[in-house]
């Protein structure tokens, strides 16, 4: 293995959230006075922060309101949302086979808060898989997530980030790591080039077999 530790987003790479993320989105904009979204309006937003979507989705919200937004759409996600997350076909073999085979460290980073993204882990029953969960906060970009990461020495300047969308990429990037892109999720190929993803997997099966050359 080249990398001392991959990194990984979890939505729109490890699980789809696309029907837990619309519910709980449209359930806060509807609290808040705001029309609903369709689920395709909000999908092309997943891996944006949450604040981020809200001042994409709904017409002239004020920024006063977006910290109540998102406190109301953890209040659905938290107690059902994160159980409708999917995994896609063929992600637990590419995280067992790499867990197994110990050449290197496996984690997470993703915008979701620490404890989102445990629980979702853990209903997948992943979470022995993963040294270490890199979780957001509102305000906190990937970029300095993974810069807090090198400075506690939870990676090192050998680490590879596997994501989605642009923001995975380019936090890498920023940091000086390496990337790679996954089109089953959320991203575009067009998105991810554009932004010098070092590869471009179509399906978890090609992801694991670049990972081991």
């Amino acid at each position: 293995m080249r990398y001392d530790n991959l990194i990984f987003d979890l939505d729109g790479t490890i699980s789809d959230p696309s029907v837990g993320i619309s519910r709980s989105i449209n359930y806060a904009l509807l609290h808040h006075g705001f029309e609903v979204c369709s689920r395709e309006q909000i999908s092309s937003l997943i891996g944006l922060p949450l604040d981020q979507m809200y001042y994409r989705l709904a017409t002239d919200v004020d920024e006063r309101q977006i910290p109540s937004m998102v406190d109301k759409y953890r209040e659905r996600y938290l107690e059902i949302g994160f159980s409708e997350n999917v995994m896609y076909d063929g992600m637990r073999d590419v995280i067992d086979e790499l867990d197994q085979l110990g050449s290197c460290n496996l984690g997470i980073c993703t915008s979701k808060r620490n404890d989102i993204a445990e629980k979702i882990l853990q209903m997948f029953e992943l979470t022995e898989c993963f040294r270490f969960v890199s979780g957001g906060e509102i305000g906190i970009s990937k970029s300095h997530q993974i810069a807090v990461l090198l400075e506690s020495s939870a990676i090192s300047d050998r680490s590879m980030m596997i994501g989605d969308r642009s923001v995975d990429i380019l936090a890498a990037h920023s940091n000086g790591l390496q990337s790679t892109g996954v089109l089953w999720g959320y991203g575009s190929r067009c998105e991810l080039k554009e932004v010098c993803a070092g590869h471009l997997s179509n399906e978890p099966a090609e992801l694991l077999e670049y990972l081991n050359t």
